[in-house]
């Protein structure tokens, strides 16, 4: 059986990654099995990835919110667009959990110009630049230019003293995070510059999705419960991810929830933040 990517590439169905990615979202070997058995009597030749994945979806949600809400979490994360600015937030919410100290948006003098910098981090003596590339296309990658001219950003600030956490900081490492996939260059080109490069599913055992998976850093908009412009609006407010809104539920009254809603986002909310 043959489908079609978004890319437009065509290639066989596998059933065996589809199960996978379907475990991964906590639910049972039960549940999975069933939802595939569904799939596999719907699907045809030429069926669009994307269609399999929208039914895996809503049968994962028919079982439960927060399963869905998990398997939707690469989607969830690129809704942080379209401009990026949340999703540099998110970015700095990751490092924060991994204590760091963060600051986003910052504009520092170079040797010959100026930089806006996505987020700064600081942990003990160590500082360093982080620059955010978001993409919306879902099959979009950072190619080797990216790492090429971030590299010469960092050059020029490195050397410098700046003011950002003390009076004398000194710029040390530099980050480029994605929320899709650099290209095999871009990865030889960072390790080969002393870069630090993360994205979607690199490095192997500590990309976006495990540090995601692992300090439970799931943002807003995974969560089912809530419409898209809802979700928005909590952006807005500065709640960015989940566990957010555990601390701080009246942000679900400022966006104007009923009470019922509420115990709805809420209950997602805490499935959600508590799955190990």
């Amino acid at each position: 059986m043959k489908i079609v990517k978004h890319s437009g590439n065509i290639v066989d169905y596998n059933p065996s990654k589809l199960k996978q990615s379907l475990l991964k979202s906590g639910a049972s070997q039960m549940t999975v099995s069933v939802i595939l058995n569904a799939i596999e009597k719907e699907i045809y030749e030429g069926i669009p990835s994307k269609q399999i994945y929208k039914m895996a979806f809503n049968l994962l949600k028919k079982v439960s919110n927060s399963h869905a809400a998990r398997y939707n979490l690469k989607e969830a994360v690129r809704l942080l667009g379209p401009a990026g600015f949340f999703f540099e937030k998110y970015i700095a919410r990751i490092f924060t959990a991994e204590k760091y100290q963060t600051l986003t948006n910052v504009v520092l003098q170079g040797n010959c110009v100026s930089h806006e910098i996505d987020v700064l981090i600081k942990k003990g003596d160590e500082i360093a630049m982080v620059e955010c590339k978001f993409h919306m296309g879902k099959e979009a990658h950072s190619d080797v230019k990216i790492p090429m001219y971030i590299l010469s950003r960092f050059n020029d600030l490195k050397d410098n003293r700046h003011t950002a956490f003390t009076r004398n900081d000194v710029i040390s490492k530099c980050w480029i995070v994605s929320n899709n996939r650099f290209t095999s260059d871009a990865i030889a080109f960072g390790k080969c510059s002393k870069l630090n490069l993360l994205c979607w599913d690199f490095p192997e055992n500590n990309n976006l999705k495990t540090k995601n998976d692992r300090n439970h850093l799931y943002p807003v908009t995974c969560l089912t419960t809530l419409s898209l412009a809802e979700k928005d609006k909590l952006l807005m407010l500065d709640v960015i991810l989940v566990k957010e809104i555990l601390k701080n539920s009246e942000c679900l009254e400022k966006i104007g929830l009923s009470s019922n809603r509420i115990k709805n986002v809420i209950k997602e909310s805490y499935q959600l933040c508590e799955y190990i």
